[in-house]
């Protein structure tokens, strides 16, 4: 069967339908990347245990037999992890068959009289603990590649439009003018402090035994320290930060705040699929029309906003699944049950999603363009907005009732500027007030939105 066929028959369309756009996530969270991973992690502990002084059994390794090792894991290849598997089979224990499967490597080679030291005073969870923190970074420098990319969209947006003024809408009711850019620039803003949060969060690990207490490695070499030598995997070799106080697992609250900071950094993006939609739908975007591209299967004119649509759907797994594994992982049963295992294997499909997600509004907001014709026709039909600077005016002023007049002239009623003018003008006010009242439109009521709209960062 051919490769096009197998992803036809996949039953999930992020390993089907968007395989391809997905591709960067797939080594990383596959069953492949997983059990990389923790023959990674395994190598590295026993080349640890035979660098410590105080484990003299651990025969200490030449720069030659160290450099073999880490070329065993980093050249870690499909055929590797379908032998894993086949011990599997036999073991019914996947992280066991890693180690066996070490085992084999190191058989007939001068470091057999190490195999003793693989996995040695290990629990499953100190091996995948680790492996899920690795894939979890290079996971995030996936969407971190994304992400910077839409901001940087975003930005553009926010800079090209910045002066180009549109009637708000509060409500869903006409409003205040702001521009089109000041609008992106609010998204460029939510998104990017969520995206600093994203960044900052770190994924703690645990090497500390069966139930977090370095118990088997005590009784065996009660002279070694232990928590620094776990430290020193941990930290210097992989990056990752030492959680001191564990169960058998590591309790996966850095995970939850990673989770959860995704969750909000999709939920803004979110409203934004909705927003752009509206403005779509209102006339104020256009779409660039794709040659050879289908909108509708029965109506020629469509151009469908399917992007926004298409993130806004991808954004509701995401989250669905984002939001379980932060409410779920870090409850565990005493010192441990075997719930997270299994859901933890889905945080690749909510990384998915959430990709897939980023991509389509990336996709999209490169096809949008502005229409001038259509945000100025509708500022000229409402005049009504300038009740706010005019009563606004007033108050400075001093003058009776501002509020209440300009509301009793313009509520549900249709103005025009000779209406509004006609009030201005018989209003007792200063003079340089009044012509200021006068010169304005709804197309200059405008404010700071211009410079707002550039308190973004200029993209390059």
């Amino acid at each position: 069967m051919s490769d096009a066929q197998d992803t036809l028959l996949n039953i999930t369309p992020l390993d089907g339908r968007y395989a391809a756009r997905l591709a960067p996530l797939t080594t990383i969270f596959s069953e492949f990347g997983l059990i990389r991973r923790r023959f990674e992690v395994e190598v590295a502990w026993l080349i640890a245990l035979c660098d410590e002084p105080g484990i003299p059994e651990a025969v200490p390794l030449t720069a030659d037999e160290t450099a073999w090792l880490n070329g065993l894991a980093q050249g870690f290849s499909l055929d590797d992890a379908r032998r894993v598997k086949a011990i599997e089979a036999t073991t019914n224990h996947d992280v066991k068959a890693v180690e066996y499967a070490l085992r084999e490597k190191l058989a007939g080679t001068p470091l057999a009289n190490r195999a003793g030291f693989i996995h040695f005073a290990c629990t499953s969870e100190d091996i995948n603990n680790l492996a899920h923190a690795l894939m979890l970074r290079d996971g995030l420098a996936v969407l971190r590649d994304a992400r910077r990319d839409l901001l940087g969209a975003l930005a553009s947006l926010a800079w090209s439009l910045g002066n180009l003024p549109m009637l708000a809408r509060t409500h869903g009711q006409a409003a205040t003018p702001t521009t089109l850019g000041k609008e992106f620039a609010v998204f460029a803003h939510r998104l990017g402090r969520i995206d600093r949060q994203i960044d900052a969060v770190e994924l703690p690990a645990k090497l500390n035994g069966a139930v977090g207490n370095y118990n088997a490695h005590v009784v065996a070499y009660p002279e070694v320290h232990w928590e620094a030598l776990a430290r020193r995997v941990i930290e210097e070799r992989f990056g990752l930060r030492q959680n001191p106080l564990t169960t058998q697992i590591e309790s996966h609250d850095g995970m939850a705040e990673l989770f959860d900071a995704l969750c909000r950094w999709n939920t803004v993006l979110l409203s934004l699929d909705r927003d752009v939609w509206s403005y779509i739908s209102a006339g104020y975007l256009a779409q660039q029309a794709v040659a050879g591209e289908v909108g509708s299967s029965t109506m020629p004119h469509k151009i469908n906003p399917i992007d926004f649509e298409n993130s806004e759907g991808n954004l509701g797994l995401a989250n669905a699944l984002l939001g379980h594994l932060a409410r779920k992982l870090p409850v565990s049963r005493l010192q441990r049950d075997l719930t997270d295992s299994t859901v933890i294997r889905s945080v690749g499909a909510a990384f998915g999603h959430t990709l897939l997600a980023m991509l389509a509004t990336r996709k999209g907001l490169g096809k949008l363009h502005a229409d001038h014709e259509r945000l100025a026709g509708d500022l000229d039909q409402a005049w009504e907005v300038l009740a706010e600077p005019v009563q606004t005016v007033m108050r400075k002023a001093g003058l009776p009732n501002p509020y209440e007049q300009l509301k009793a002239m313009t509520r549900g009623q249709a103005i025009t500027a000779d209406t509004l003018r006609a009030f201005i003008a018989q209003l007792d006010l200063p003079a340089a007030d009044k012509r200021r009242l006068l010169a304005l439109t709804p197309a200059s009521y405008i404010g700071l939105a211009p410079q707002l709209a550039r308190r973004v960062r200029r993209p390059s």
